[in-house]
């Protein structure tokens, strides 16, 4: 098999099918650091200090629902091993809180409501915990285990398992814990054959920052990594060079981790979507002097379009603050971003489409006469990620040049008045398969 055989022989899974075709959904960081002002919890607080006065779930999916998300991932355990649900593991958890009088349960109450606003349920469960005593020895991978089996067995479809890499075991002077993560990977699956596994997982890599940063040509197809540790795995060729090489660049922050150039350097390969998370403020958990750090709705309509209009997928946290409501500057910012998308899928034209494959490769959409500024396409991902290089022309005008595709690009340029957008394929690996072609007119918003 050639290089380039081998490469288009990777296709994603069917969780990974489902997750691409969400592109965009939510982070809820909510627990114990919401009422202490924390980012992350030292395991000793008092589970009294839970109690949200006035807390809403419905509040929170009608927002996410409105901004255009698909589903929500609840931090039912952050780091400091405090439980949003009356869990039989651990005495650090809801049921010790006034919330309630202990009869709450967050993790039923996020996913009723979900139910509700027809969005997808989804659970974080941090690997590290501050509280249990067991951390540290063998058996805390039964006592994760059994964390991990509640969750996805009371609470119905779960779509995603996040599975956070932060640890700071060695300055708490704690033993490093060695994840039993083939088990958890294991177990979560068989409880929820669709669950998509992000961050420390096999489904879904982390983009490599917090920031929104993205890189321009973001592949699908990448080296075999080892998840847990997020670096390449150590599979590829053997001869010294490629031992520096290795030692260099195991990392999965690298500006480049799919180009042809780079791949040449590894022997084995899988499907491996990025993921962007990003807080709609500065920190994770609600802090009220951040309310200034709100980011703009260009700010993180500039994010979308790097991440879900880029071949990657977007997770977008919003914090709830301690009376258990989002910020209503928060509520106000997801709704603006809701209408923007809202206002671009509503522009889309209608047009005939011809493909035109002695000529190199190319789709011709003709449409009414009218103003155009974007481009929405898509690949058929089930044959690979094959497209390399394209550009789009009007009336033989290049008006913008591009280089991945993926399962999802979205190509902005400057408003062109015409009848036809013609998408040329420059560079591919073997013959393209373009899923959606599609042109939108001019009058949706514009990042600046």
């Amino acid at each position: 098999m050639d290089r380039i055989e081998l490469y288009t022989s990777i296709v994603p899974n069917r969780r990974q099918l489902i997750i691409q075709e969400m592109k965009y959904y939510a982070f809820i960081h909510y627990g114990i650091n919401t009422f202490t002002n924390r980012e992350w919890g030292n395991g000793k607080e008092s589970e009294k200090l839970f109690n949200p006065k006035k807390q809403n779930t419905d509040q929170w999916c009608e927002a996410i629902a409105e901004a255009g998300m698909k589903g929500a991932v609840l931090t039912c355990k952050h780091h400091d091993g405090f439980c949003l649900w009356p869990t039989e593991t651990t005495e650090h958890c809801i049921k010790n809180s006034p919330y309630k009088n202990g009869k709450g349960d967050i993790v039923r109450e996020v996913s009723e409501s979900c139910k509700k606003y027809g969005l997808k349920f989804g659970v974080y469960l941090s690997p590290w915990d501050r509280n249990a005593k067991c951390y540290g020895t063998p058996q805390y991978n039964d006592f994760y285990i059994a964390q991990l089996t509640e969750l996805l067995t009371n609470y119905g479809d779960i779509f995603m398992l996040w599975l956070d890499g932060a640890c700071g075991a060695k300055a708490d002077g704690q033993p490093i814990q060695k994840y039993d993560f083939e088990r958890i990977w294991k177990t979560a699956v068989e409880l929820q054959p669709d669950i998509v596994m992000s961050g420390c997982a096999p489904d879904v890599r982390w983009i490599g920052n917090e920031s929104g940063k993205t890189r321009e040509s973001e592949w699908n197809v990448v080296p075999k990594f080892e998840y847990d540790q997020q670096n390449f795995a150590a599979n590829c060729q053997t001869d010294d060079d490629m031992k520096k090489f290795q030692k260099r660049c195991q990392d999965i922050m690298l500006p480049d981790m799919g180009s042809r150039e780079f791949l040449k350097n590894f022997d084995e390969f899988m499907w491996y979507p990025a993921e962007v998370d990003v807080s709609i403020r500065l920190g994770w958990f609600y802090h009220p002097l951040q309310r200034i750090s709100l980011k703009s709705l260009n700010h993180l309509m500039k994010i979308y379009y790097n991440s879900a209009g880029n071949n990657s997928l977007f997770l977008l946290n919003i914090p709830p603050n301690k009376n258990g409501l989002f910020a209503k500057s928060d509520v106000k910012r997801l709704k603006e971003m809701g209408k923007w998308l809202r206002k671009e899928d509503e522009l889309v034209i209608k047009s005939a489409e011809r493909t035109d494959k002695n000529n190199g490769y190319e789709i011709e959409l003709r449409f009414g006469r009218q103003k155009v500024d974007r481009v929405r396409l898509s690949e058929d991902t089930t044959k690979s990620q094959r497209v390399e290089k394209f550009s789009v022309w009007a009336d033989g005008k290049k008006v913008f040049a591009g280089t991945i595709i993926g399962f999802s690009k979205t190509a902005i340029f400057e408003p062109v008045i015409t009848d036809n957008l013609t998408i040329k394929i420059e560079q591919c690996r073997k013959e393209p398969y373009i899923q959606k072609a599609e042109a939108v007119a001019a009058g949706a918003y514009r990042v600046r």
